[in-house]
């Protein structure tokens, strides 16, 4: 059945990343939201020291509140695993059900540096944290018209973004169901945490993979929403 998707990039990215997913999905007549998160894409021009984590908590948790959502399949990238985990902690009454794709899984108290150590390689001495430059290894494109397109859109994130913590102590948080995506074959180096075989709600783990490189929704925009949409017949199931 149609569902509202909103589809939370990852770090430097923007909400463009989509692009080829959103007709996909709203093909099934589903509602699709790409907010972009404040201080990338078209509002770098706002990124700021103070710009983190939680900037983007507030950034998501507005949009389905002015929007009135509710039954969300909210789906965070990379970093954004981070940013999902907030916002179902402050409004988990509006999620049907989170989706990890490639992304942090952090536990409460945690930040980005914890959720995935290998990100520390990442930090500079100043706040800003610039996006990785040649190869683009990190995010699995190898098609000069994708790499090239993606160039156009990536911008600098902040060092806050990395080293602030997220909140997950609302008790409403555990009830909400959990799909895991990856990503394989993954770069040396990088390895998801393992999924606890049981939910935090009780249910089995729900752990799917695709055959893509990190930015699945440019390389494999049809498999990732074929994948996406088989996940709108769990909404409101057993909640």
């Amino acid at each position: 059945m149609p569902v509202t998707y909103v589809l939370v990039h990852g770090a430097w990215h923007s909400g463009q990343c989509w692009s080829k997913v959103v007709p996909r999905l709203a093909a099934n007549g589903s509602a699709v939201f790409t907010p972009t998160l404040t201080g990338y894409g078209e509002t770098r021009h706002l990124l700021s020291p103070s710009t983190g984590l939680g900037t983007h908590t507030d950034d998501v948790v507005r949009l389905l509140v002015e929007e009135d959502l509710r039954e969300v399949v909210l789906v965070g990238h990379s970093y954004a695993g981070m940013v999902i985990s907030g916002v179902a902690n402050e409004v988990p009454e509006r999620i049907a059900r989170l989706v990890y794709l490639d992304a942090m899984v952090p536990e409460h108290g945690e930040s980005a540096l914890d959720a995935l150590p290998a990100a520390r390689g990442m930090l500079g001495d100043g706040w800003r944290v610039p996006p990785p430059q040649e190869p683009f290894g990190l995010f699995g494109l190898t098609e000069p018209a994708d790499i090239a397109w993606l160039r156009t859109m990536v911008s600098d994130q902040t060092t806050r973004c990395l080293t602030e913590t997220v909140t997950m102590d609302n008790p409403a948080l555990a009830a909400i169901p959990r799909t895991h995506i990856h990503c394989t074959p993954k770069p040396e180096g990088v390895e998801p945490r393992p999924v606890p075989a049981v939910q935090p709600n009780g249910e089995p783990a729900d752990v799917r993979e695709l055959v893509s490189g990190h930015d699945c929704m440019i390389t494999v925009p049809d498999e990732l929403s074929k994948m996406l949409l088989d996940l709108s017949s769990t909404v409101g199931a057993g909640r």
